[in-house]
């Protein structure tokens, strides 16, 4: 497996948590009230839908777009008899939209995957102006669970030096900024704690969804990791899981 590649992962990433839809909607109703009108909203490297889906749940629609072909058939299924977005195969250097044909792009925990010079190009492309760009991430938030900081020490030992890609829980909003580039202004950070109950089973299928740590560790490496956060939940049904989303969010220089 390769990093990136969520081909084989596609069955598993679907078991993920969406994102907190009191963030969402606190930067929908400043970019509505900014701009003054109906958003049309573009969700990059959508995946499988857990971020479009949410963007769904507080009122909005627009267009889709994912590289990966089985990512995006899953995204596909979800939103199957619906109208509300529209899905594209693209990328967040190539999304194959028109020029200025939204209002607010955003990628869900995906912009660490994109060359960052080249999306924020294209964004600024097709948002209309004074359009908005939104990176978002869901982490885990590990310090408010004994049991989660326990699974985090246990992947350490297994992969020494281990370096993750996403850049969720570290990632500054200067690092943001220069990210972000000439092209957006007024870099805004917001974040916001919630809770998801899960099954045992969906929990491990998250696990399962995680490129990054499979790729270091191997695939024994992986198995043993997987073996190892099974027995330190052996005792329970359900799980629930900390996370924190992360968002920054930026007006278009146009």
């Amino acid at each position: 497996m390769k990093h990136g590649d969520f081909t084989e992962l596609a069955k598993f990433y679907v078991d993920r948590p969406g994102y907190s839809l009191v963030l969402l909607n606190y930067i929908k109703t400043y970019i509505r009230d900014t701009l003054g009108r109906d958003i049309v909203v573009a969700d990059v490297g959508a995946g499988t839908g857990k971020l479009t889906e949410n963007l769904e749940q507080i009122g909005l629609a627009g267009y889709a777009v994912e590289p990966n072909d089985a990512m995006r058939q899953e995204g596909m299924n979800l939103f199957a008899g619906k109208n509300t977005f529209e899905w594209r195969p693209g990328s967040a250097e190539s999304t194959g939209l028109p020029d200025e044909c939204v209002d607010w792009v955003l990628m869900g925990s995906s912009f660490h995957w994109a060359d960052a010079p080249r999306a924020t190009e294209e964004f600024r492309r097709i948002l209309r102006p004074g359009g908005f760009f939104t990176a978002v991430w869901n982490p885990r938030d590990i310090q408010r669970s004994d049991i989660h900081r326990k699974i985090e020490d246990m992947i350490y030992k297994e992969v020494p030096g281990m370096k993750r890609v996403s850049s969720g829980s570290v990632i500054t909003t200067e690092m943001m900024a220069q990210k972000a580039g000439d092209h957006f202004r007024d870099l805004i950070f917001m974040e916001c704690m919630h809770d998801e109950l899960m099954s045992k089973e969906r929990y491990m299928n998250i696990w399962r969804s995680v490129n990054d740590i499979r790729v270091q560790a191997g695939e024994e490496g992986f198995r043993r990791i997987l073996e190892n956060i099974g027995d330190i939940l052996k005792d329970y049904s359900e799980i629930s899981v900390p996370y924190k989303s992360r968002a920054w969010t930026a007006q278009c220089c146009k």
